[in-house]
């Protein structure tokens, strides 16, 4: 284990708070609450003190995402701002708004967000403008109270090395995203948190603009939280090939359907489907993986689901090393009489 200790002396003039209190940056599509984004919360609990959530958005989307986020476990206040610059949520607009709320006498002392694609650009931006570090990807996280220190772990290495962060009392707000697949979502509570409004902090000029969003529609579920996941390799040969034969084991296992870098590059599959160190990181109850031999940078993104059934016909495949069940075959025999069993 690498073990890492934050000490750094600030002179800014920040509140000491007597317990934590946390900022969470809770992110929101189509009218829902990201899970992963529960999944931050959840971690933010765990420092055993107040918790606050933050959502902006526009006013017409915002509604439904309060009435869901006020009901959920752990949540005792929930801030929003409503402006149409924050109808996507670009480092440039919000920033602004994290500097106004975490200003001298701020009284939060850790701010959180899911390791998403959003957050893990507009937090570290935050931490440097008010020139405080930040931790990225948690999986686990411990506030020591009496020393007012916050000790978190963090992968590193593709996954093979585990580094200890320890953010000492000098550091007086401390900045982390969290790997959603090692904190539980926030389950839905009986009492609600109290919700109040707070003003935008309008951009004069911005200097980026928001120009389109492309999202790959699918009756699927999402790879990032499907509770079962079937992935392809380069071994699938072409697109065809890949959607001929994982498609209909997706469709009667009711999984979302994966790909390894190998078959994203080759053009088998879309990028938003990659799994592993540069893709998503998964942690399902079924992970099958077939076709992958099991390069360490794809492990790093699958190695922590509950189940993996690896399918290739390569016996010193990788993927076996750390395969609950292996099986060594042909794919293209061994898939087509998996699903014709399933249907059965």
């Amino acid at each position: 284990m690498l073990r890492t200790t934050l000490v750094r002396t600030f002179s800014r003039g920040y509140a000491t708070a007597a317990s934590p209190h946390a900022l969470v940056f809770l992110e929101h599509q189509r009218g829902k609450l990201d899970s992963a984004s529960l999944s931050a919360l959840t971690a933010a609990s765990q420092l055993g003190g107040k918790v606050t959530g933050l959502i902006v958005g526009t006013a017409e989307e915002l509604p439904p995402v309060l009435e869901q986020a006020k009901r959920a476990r752990g949540l005792d206040t929930l801030l929003h701002a409503a402006s149409p610059q924050y109808s996507t949520p670009l480092p440039e607009t919000i920033t602004p708004l994290f500097e106004k709320l975490l200003s001298e006498q701020s009284p939060f002392t850790h701010v959180v967000s899911a390791h998403s694609s959003s957050a893990k650009s507009i937090l570290p931006r935050v931490a440097a403008k008010l020139d405080l570090p930040a931790v990225s990807d948690i999986t686990s996280v411990q506030h020591d109270q009496s020393s007012n220190s916050t000790t978190f772990t963090r992968p590193i290495y593709a996954g093979n090395a585990i580094s200890t962060v320890r953010a000492s009392k000098s550091i007086p707000i401390k900045f982390f995203t969290v790997r959603s697949t090692a904190f539980s979502a926030a389950a839905p509570a009986d009492a609600e948190a109290r919700i109040e409004s707070i003003d935008a902090v309008p951009i004069a000029d911005p200097s980026t603009e928001h120009i389109s969003t492309s999202l790959t529609k699918s009756d699927r579920p999402d790879l990032g939280v499907a509770s079962r996941v079937v992935s392809g390799g380069r071994a699938l040969k072409n697109a065809e090939t890949f959607k001929a034969t994982l498609d209909p084991l997706a469709d009667v296992l009711g999984a979302a359907v994966g790909a390894s870098r190998a078959a994203v590059d080759a053009g088998y599959a879309d990028n938003s489907l990659q799994v592993g160190q540069t893709g998503k990181v998964v942690a399902p109850e079924l992970y099958m993986a077939i076709g992958i031999s099991g390069a360490i940078q794809h492990l790093a993104g699958m190695k922590d689901s509950k189940l993996i059934v690896a399918i290739n016909k390569d016996p010193d495949a990788p993927i076996f090393q750390i395969a609950d069940v292996g099986l060594v075959a042909d794919l293209y025999e061994v898939v087509p009489e998996m699903v014709a069993k399933l249907k059965q």
